[in-house]
């Protein structure tokens, strides 16, 4: 099987924060302190959102409902293969504990930014 060279992901995004600032960083350093500060914030309420749907629903994280255990993916899946199936039956109930889980992460995260 062939590898494709595949450009990072986000790379577009990546280069226009770094040039944002830079810029930022030209125009008023002393705003520097600040945009870091939020940025921890914001990474902060990420993970304590995660981490809070994983206490609250410790029986059904996304996860559970794979085929198979996905940190056992060593082998390279046909491009008309998912790369971690979900158990027959429960698309539905996995896409719904995604989604719970995005939201609860959400909250969080907007939670904590309103609070700025």
């Amino acid at each position: 099987m062939s590898h494709k060279f595949h450009s990072p992901r986000l790379l577009a995004c990546s280069v226009a924060a770094a040039l944002l600032v830079a810029a930022l960083s030209v125009v008023s350093p002393v705003q520097l302190p600040v945009m870091l500060y939020k940025l921890a914030l914001v990474l902060l309420a990420g993970y304590v959102g995660y981490w809070l749907d994983r206490w609250l629903f410790p029986y059904a994280r996304p996860d559970g409902y794979l085929a198979r255990e996905w940190r056992a993916h060593d082998a390279a899946y046909p491009d008309d293969e998912a790369d971690y199936a979900v158990v027959p039956g429960y698309a539905s109930i996995f896409a719904a504990a995604l989604l719970r889980r995005a939201l609860i992460v959400l909250g969080v995260m907007l939670a904590v930014c309103l609070g700025l």
